[in-house]
């Protein structure tokens, strides 16, 4: 992917004459990945304005450096911030939402600083990313369906989570996006419930979040499941939920602002009495992280509404949810991609409640 890379910093390079600054010298390991294709715990890369690139990296990576980045300069150096900056030329800016105080004064503290600027490039995917998501996706999916027939009373929410893990690296994920939430009975009305020893009851909701990790990229996928024939109430809230999903789906498209796809699903849910059950934001960007902007959130004071609009090729999450303490919740959560025609769905497991 070294041309896709290089195009990736000339997006960024082409960014750099409205801050000002002649290169920026990125130190976050998940923005060094996406500008060089080199996977570390301890990179920096410099990028100029004409969008040349030096990398910086220790013993440790410098061998797979040279073999996965050919079109940069790479630098075996253990200080690899400090190497960059001595070697920069004009005002050269840093990453001021990653980079520490300490760091930032050792540095001479007098650097011209930029806050989330490769972020604002990783928003918009290329379709090399979109097919590793999809695959991600994809194995998700699958994963889901083959440990579904185990869930059955007397199976602890820890057992549900290994076997949704295990499976998805059992197909080729490279591990797990992230640690599997499975939410059994009333634990299902904390939204970042973690795995007990407690057994699927009969009459119980249950529901999972997780996604497979390929090729560096997050698949995100919610389902709520019943255990036996739901009660009226469950069936209830499943159906405002799932409504809710649907409706925020359907507004995820280019030039959305963030804001309002997340009032399509949320006022659904508040016109039926339960906006105070729903306290998170819609969803999120996914990509080489499994949180990443855009936010789909209700607007802050201080936000800008054209940073958050929506373009097309912007992976989101769609995932409303229902809490009710002592009683239970449901959560039902897809991946897509904003398309000029209409989003792509790339988590495909049914929205229908399953009946266990």
């Amino acid at each position: 992917m070294t041309s896709t890379h290089a195009l990736r910093r000339e997006r960024l390079a082409a960014l750099l004459p409205a801050h000002e600054v002649d290169a920026v010298l990125v130190t976050r390991d998940v923005n060094v990945r996406y500008l060089t294709g080199l996977a570390s715990s301890n990179a920096a890369v410099l990028v100029t304005a004409d969008g040349t690139a030096t990398l910086a990296t220790d013993s440790r990576y410098t061998e797979t450096a040279r073999r996965l980045c050919s079109d940069v300069e790479v630098l075996q150096e253990r200080d690899v911030a400090a190497s960059l900056v001595a070697r920069s030329a004009g005002r050269t800016a840093v990453e001021a939402h990653h980079m520490s105080v300490a760091d930032y004064f050792r540095l001479g503290g007098d650097l011209p600083r930029v806050s989330g600027l490769v972020e604002s490039v990783r928003r918009v995917k290329d379709e090399e990313e979109i097919d590793l998501i999809r695959t991600a996706c994809a194995l998700t999916d699958q994963a889901f369906a083959e440990v579904l027939p185990r869930l059955r009373p007397g199976v602890t929410e820890r057992e549900v989570a290994r076997a949704l893990e295990t499976r998805m690296i059992e197909l080729g994920a490279d591990k797990p996006a992230f640690d599997s939430i499975v939410a059994s009975g009333p634990n299902g009305s904390i939204p970042h419930h973690s795995p007990t020893d407690r057994p699927l009851r009969g009459g119980d909701l249950v529901t999972m979040d997780f996604g497979a990790l390929y090729g560096g990229y997050h698949a995100d996928m919610t389902r709520t499941v019943a255990i036996g024939e739901p009660a009226a109430w469950q069936r209830e809230l499943y159906d405002l939920v799932r409504a809710a999903q649907r409706a925020g789906r359907h507004a995820v498209r280019p030039g959305a602002l963030t804001h309002e796809v997340d009032a399509a699903a949320r006022d659904l849910i508040t016109a039926a009495g339960h906006g105070d059950c729903f306290g998170h934001g819609l969803g999120h960007g996914v990509g080489l992280e499994i949180h990443e902007v855009p936010f789909l959130a209700p607007p802050k004071p201080d936000s800008d509404a054209e940073h958050a609009r929506l373009e097309d090729r912007v992976p989101v999450t769609v995932e409303p949810g229902v809490y009710l303490p002592g009683m239970g919740g449901v959560r039902i959560e897809d991946t897509l991609v904003t398309r000029d025609d209409g989003p792509e769905l790339l988590t495909r497991t049914t929205k229908e409640l399953l009946v266990l």
